[in-house]
Order: structure tokens, then C-alpha cells, then sequence
């Protein structure tokens, strides 16, 4: 087999195993008063578990919402083979950082 790592189901190879890493969100605020972290996290972790970097901050009380984020560093995880989900893929649009 080639340098990709696979993970083993039964006699199977069933998918690969390259992205652990995800860009997603992790709330911070308190009850009824959202606030998020846009943080790298490994995929199996919890919501607001430990995390790798964060990369930013996202208000949606604020009117208009508040992002902050760090484009450059967001670039270097998406080379790296983080996915986004689909909120922070939707903000790297908003904010001109990743193209449609």
C-alpha cells in the first residue's frame, strides 16, 4: 500500500484516514448568550474540548454579527488537510478567505 493511512473494518479497508482534523466551532458564552471560538480540534474530539489553535472568534448577538479570524493561519490548517464545517466554511466565504 501507498503512504495513506487506512483504517481497518473487519477484512476491510474501509476509508481513509488522513483527515483528523476539523476547523469548527466551540461555544464560550454563557446560557441564551452564544459566543464561539472558531478553533482546529482532532474530529473525535468533544465540542469544546481541548483544541489544537484557535483561529478566532464569532458574536452572533452582535448586530452585525462579530468575526474575527485569523486568515493566514486558517490557510495553513486547510493545506494541512483540516475540513471546515459547514458554519466556518460559510464564514470563510462571507469573509473572502477561501473561494466559492
Amino acid at each position: 500500500m501507498d503512504s495513506k493511512s487506512f483504517i481497518l473494518v473487519g477484512f476491510f479497508y474501509l476509508k481513509e484516514a488522513n483527515c483528523l482534523v476539523a476547523i469548527r466551532m466551540a461555544r464560550i458564552g454563557s446560557k441564551k448568550r452564544p459566543y464561539y471560538r472558531i478553533v482546529v480540534i482532532e474530529k473525535r474530539r468533544a465540542r469544546n474540548g481541548r483544541f489544537l489553535e484557535v483561529l478566532g472568534q464569532y458574536n452572533p448577538i452582535a448586530n452585525p454579527a462579530q468575526i474575527t479570524i485569523n486568515g493566514e493561519r486558517a490557510l495553513y490548517w486547510l493545506s494541512k488537510g483540516a475540513e471546515p464545517s459547514e458554519t466556518v466554511a460559510s464564514i470563510l466565504r462571507n469573509k473572502e478567505i477561501v473561494k466559492a
